[in-house]
């Protein structure tokens, strides 16, 4: 029933939905004071990959989880070759896909700015 509903929307759609949200996504994390976008790369992906100076990601993980938000935290030692050329903490990864709205981005950034 998923690919039927994904082949639906077209794979080609679904790609350039999930790049929109994801710029969208980094663009307004990209706005929030002491939080950096950890993303690399010409082309990205749905995965936006962040960290926040004022808070550790795994608190700030439990403390969106209380508020129905899922985020995944990854630590540094996910991606040795990468962390080693640029260091940083633990990240947390928001993962879109073709089914998130703006409302949702909207809401997420709107969230994470009451906690930091």
């Amino acid at each position: 029933m998923a690919i039927d509903y994904a082949l639906g929307w077209g794979l080609e759609v679904i790609a350039e939905r999930i790049g929109g949200l994801a710029a969208e996504l980094r663009r307004q994390l990209a706005a929030l004071d002491g939080l950096t976008v950890a993303d690399r790369g010409l082309r990205q992906c749905g995965i936006v990959t962040f960290h926040a100076a004022q808070a550790p990601a795994e608190r700030l993980q439990r403390q969106l989880a209380a508020r129905r938000i899922n985020l995944s935290c990854v630590p540094s030692s996910a991606n040795p070759v990468s962390s080693r050329r640029h260091p940083h903490p633990p990240l947390l990864r928001a993962s879109l896909h073709y089914y998130n709205t703006l409302e949702e981005i909207e809401r997420f950034t709107a969230e994470l700015r009451s906690l930091l």
